[in-house]
This record gives C-alpha cells, structure tokens and sequence, in this order.
C-alpha cells in the first residue's frame, strides 16, 4: 500500500505568511517532519524616494551598492567576537517599546547577559552573550528584520 502525505496545515501557511508581513521578508521556507513549505510575496515594483518607479539603472546601481557592501558583512560575519542571529525575526534592542537597551557600544556584558531580544512568530527570544567582553559594534537597528545567521553584535 503507497505512502499517504500527510496534509499541510494550512494554519502553518497562514503564520508564515503573518511573518513575511510582520518582518517585511520576502520569503520564508520551513520543513518539519519531511514537509517543506515555502511562502513568498510577490515583488514589489521598485519605487525611488520620490515614489517614481525606478528605471533599470537605477535598479541596476541600487544592486551594485549593495553588492559593493556585503564584503563588509562578510569580513563581521568572520569576526571571531560577532554575535549572530539564530532564527529568522525581528530584533528589538529593549524589552519592550520605549524602553532602555539591554547594551549600548562600550558596555561590558557577562556571558548569558541578555543582549537582545528576536521576535519570531509571536513569541519574543532573549538573545543571551555567548562570552563576557565589551560590545564594541551593535550591528541593527531596533525594529529590524533579521535573517538566520545575520551578525547582530560584535563582543571582544
């Protein structure tokens, strides 16, 4: 007798796709008990800060900046003091709105200090210090949307 897939629930599809527009992702993939499902926003039309649509060179030299600006990425991601995201969400600097960080630059934080907190379907993640040492670069902004292994800090 043939294997019957189990049917996607589609409560899962309906989380993923508040995510996408909570974090303003573009895409969001998850696989759990040989399921994979993948919800995507279709792309938005390029808009300058004028609201004019963009022209293809301008697209073009938006893309380029931003290639030119990873390696800079890449070299944090690299550092041996970086601090990366382990889950796909949004990163609040504070414990709620309004409120004080949890770190500034020039703070000395011990290891298991909360140093941010991700937000990820609803249930909000304190990001612990995985070492004792100063933050010597905070890498987002509060409210931010942030990948899985996106750096966040850099602790020395």
């Amino acid at each position: 007798m043939p294997k019957q897939k189990p049917a996607i629930d589609p409560n899962l599809i309906r989380e993923l796709a508040q995510l996408l527009e909570e974090t303003g992702l573009g895409e969001i993939e998850v696989e759990r008990d040989g399921q994979r499902v993948r919800v995507a926003r279709p792309v938005a039309e390029n808009k300058n800060t004028a609201g004019a649509a963009t022209t293809p060179a301008e697209t073009q030299l938006s893309t380029q900046a931003v290639i030119e600006s990873s390696p800079a990425q890449l070299d944090l991601a690299k550092h041996p003091g970086v601090v990366t995201s382990p889950m796909v969400g949004t990163a609040y600097r504070g414990p709620e709105p309004g409120a004080m960080p949890f770190v500034e630059v020039g703070a000395q934080v011990a290891a298991g200090a909360s140093l941010l907190i991700i937000e990820a379907m609803k249930t909000m993640n304190q990001i612990p210090a995985p070492r004792a040492g100063t933050v010597t670069k905070i890498l987002i902004e509060d409210g931010q949307p942030v990948e899985f292994g996106e750096p966040l800090m850099i602790i020395e």
